[in-house]
């Protein structure tokens, strides 16, 4: 019987690819990739597609944007969607042995890599059809079949670039991988503008700056009374004000905390007599990938939730899976009102919250669970499980102080899995809590966009120590 990974091999030679460094990339060379590559980004963030009609049809993706790194209608569009979807269906596919994969074999790794990637690709296509023929940019009709098919076209080439600028990151010429990086740099932007934007928004009671930090200011500068300045500047309803940044803030420095618990296994080096470290297992074992995972589902949900929703309203089961508002009613924007869309979205205030408790505790309940069983499934496909960690000491040749050799696997699996489990459910409560704080940029954003500062302060340690000749293990 003919393997997946078999079929996929013809099509190698014609995949793009970054050639694997020959030598060690030094440290200024790896922030100098890392500068390129995010200025790439940010400059096809601003670059609009050519081609599309001026639409105030409600974006599908308003929620997920900034998380998915996209930018709507700019070479961005689709942002880190289809990378990460690619990924998810294949960690799946690969962890439930539909497809047959040996993480051991390098050919196996190498093959799997190029289906993921050739997936990614046949999705970019796919979301980008999806995006025309949905009106995104107009109608099919008025933009005519020879736009049409160039804004798929300038899609599909902006997803292979942001392919290639996340390969080129993980192959070791930069630090961390694209995908973090465009993350945590869209929230981080998202912050800032929301803190100190100096947009003026018409409101009923006069113009007001968008930035809470600017509103705080102009507010008590101009009202005289200052007591209630300060209460409009921290409570003020439908824009960015003091307390969401307290929130963002207070999330920040508690999910840095959280970083800092792990367990150090003592090792000892059986080929060198004497030699002694530690195995650091980290509360947080799979970092921020559960939440890049839940996100993505998510955001495919939503797509073709209201995608479905926009063509068949009155359809039993479309509306099982999410009935949409139409936008002119919420701010030009389509939100769920039932159905499963709407059951695995963030109560957006408290107000929601005290009205429809079942809607908080599904929320809740989604979130927790999809974070633990992403983790724990990413350990399986990853090469992180215990049978994994168990062969990497055995290769290097670590015993645990105390334990036999065979004895390894059995006290790995004390602590990876509960980890795994356990630390996904603390990044989705600490979601959740984000969220009903009103933290800006979303709980997921902030958690992932903290997670992935805290990674690089920790690349950046460890590579100025490797520059300096010291021996570090981790």
């Amino acid at each position: 019987m003919v393997r997946f990974l078999d079929l996929v091999r013809p099509m190698m030679v014609v995949l793009p690819e970054v050639e694997t460094p020959q030598k060690p990339v030094r440290f200024k060379e790896k922030m100098m990739w890392t500068v390129i590559t995010l200025l790439i980004f940010l400059v096809c963030c601003q670059i609009p597609l050519y081609g599309i009609k001026q639409n105030d049809s409600s974006d599908p993706f308003y929620w997920l944007r900034v998380i998915l790194a996209s930018n709507r209608g700019t070479l961005m569009e689709l942002g880190i969607s289809p990378i990460v979807t690619a990924g998810l269906v294949m960690q799946l596919l690969a962890g439930s042995n539909i497809i047959e994969v040996d993480q051991s074999l390098k050919e196996d790794r190498i093959l799997f890599q190029g289906a993921q990637k050739l997936f990614g690709m046949i999705i970019t296509i796919g979301e980008a059809v999806a995006y025309v023929l949905s009106g995104m940019y107009g109608d099919v009709k008025e933009l005519g079949a020879g736009n049409a098919v160039l804004i798929i076209i300038q899609l599909f080439m902006a997803g292979v670039i942001v392919l290639i600028l996340d390969e080129l990151l993980q192959k070791g010429y930069g630090l961390g991988s694209g995908i973090s990086l465009f993350i945590a740099t869209n929230i981080c932007e998202n912050v800032i503008w929301k803190a100190f934007s100096p947009t003026t928004i018409q409101m009923g009671r006069g113009t007001e700056f968008e930035g809470a930090i600017i509103a705080l200011f102009h507010l008590l500068i101009t009202r005289p009374n200052k007591i209630k300045a300060l209460q409009e500047a921290f409570y003020r309803q439908h824009l960015p004000n003091c307390t969401n940044l307290l929130a963002t803030l207070f999330v920040f420095v508690v999910v840095i905390y959280f970083q800092g618990f792990r367990v150090d296994l003592p090792v000892t080096y059986t080929r060198y007599r004497g030699q002694e470290g530690s195995y650091p297992i980290k509360l947080f074992y799979t970092s921020n990938i559960p939440i890049i995972l839940q996100t993505a589902l998510v955001s495919n949900l939503y797509f073709f939730s209201q995608l479905l929703h926009k063509r068949f309203p009155t359809n039993f089961f479309v509306n099982l899976l999410g009935k949409w508002t139409d936008p002119s009613q919420s701010n030009g924007q389509s939100v769920p009102v039932s159905g499963l869309a709407y059951y695995v979205s963030p109560p957006t205030s408290v107000s929601e919250l005290i009205a429809d408790p079942v809607h908080a505790l599904m929320y809740i309940a989604f979130i927790l669970t999809a974070c633990a069983l992403f983790s724990k499934t990413w350990i399986e496909v990853s090469g992180s499980s215990p049978k994994d960690v168990a062969k990497q000491f055995e290769d290097q040749g670590m015993v645990i102080r105390g334990h036999r050799q065979q004895a390894t696997i059995k006290v790995l699996n004390r602590y990876i899995p509960i980890a795994a489990a356990f630390g996904g459910m603390c990044i989705g409560a600490l979601t959740v809590i984000a969220d009903f704080m009103g933290a800006i940029g979303s709980g997921t954003g902030l958690l992932l966009a903290t997670s992935t500062i805290f990674q690089y302060f920790e690349m950046f340690m460890k590579e100025q120590a490797n520059e300096a000749g010291l021996f570090s293990f981790s």
